[in-house]
């Protein structure tokens, strides 16, 4: 799919976003907080939920947590412009408590639709809201930074669990694990790049 063509699908879904009554934690919210960076990316971040920050400003990761993410893609050679960044839950939660399955769910279509649209070959996700929609009945202590391969509606993808950058502010010893699994990404996106070119050598 284009460039162009992807950015009208994506502006076309946030509109039936926010012509949804039906989503969850509207009336709390300052506005929704669709996703955004570059649609042409191999690499789609998605987190959890909008906090303060994000609600003020109707953008994912400005906050504090937003801060130490571009440092974490700075730390590896990338840049957040050429990443696509998002959420599960696209209103923010009262006093930024967790989501809940429910309201997971409720977001979970669109959140599809915007992973069809982007159509990433990596998906790194922040945090064990994120990570259970790709890996339910993982422990987020046990592969964070790890790759894991999964069939998605038909076709493999990358999917490089990650603790939440939130956490690290909390706990600061997660920020050297952090900056460690972050070396993983641009990892497996060489990889993939060398199996291109593999299976180009054989046509």
């Amino acid at each position: 799919m284009k460039s162009e063509d992807k950015k009208k699908q994506l502006e076309k879904l946030k509109r039936d976003m926010h012509e949804d009554k039906t989503l969850p934690l509207r009336a709390g919210a300052t506005q929704l907080v669709f996703g955004e960076g570059n649609p042409d990316t191999d690499t789609y971040f998605l987190g959890e939920a909008p906090g303060y920050w994000e609600d003020k400003q109707g953008k994912p990761f400005v906050g504090q947590a937003g801060k130490l993410l571009d440092q974490l893609i700075e730390s590896i050679g990338l840049k957040r412009e050429d990443m696509y960044i998002s959420n599960v839950v696209r209103f923010r939660p009262p006093e930024n408590r967790d989501p809940t399955l429910s309201e997971i769910k409720a977001f979970e279509k669109y959140v599809d639709s915007e992973i069809e649209i982007i159509n990433p070959k990596v998906i790194v996700t922040l945090g064990r809201w994120s990570m259970g929609k790709f890996l339910p009945d993982t422990v987020i202590s046990r592969v964070h930074g790890k790759p894991q391969k999964i069939d998605w509606h038909g076709r493999g993808i990358i999917v490089v669990p990650m603790y939440h950058p939130a956490a690290a502010l909390h706990q600061p010893r997660l920020l050297d694990q952090m900056r460690e699994d972050f070396k993983a990404i641009p990892e497996v996106l060489e990889e993939l790049e060398k199996e291109k070119v593999r299976q180009l050598d054989l046509i």
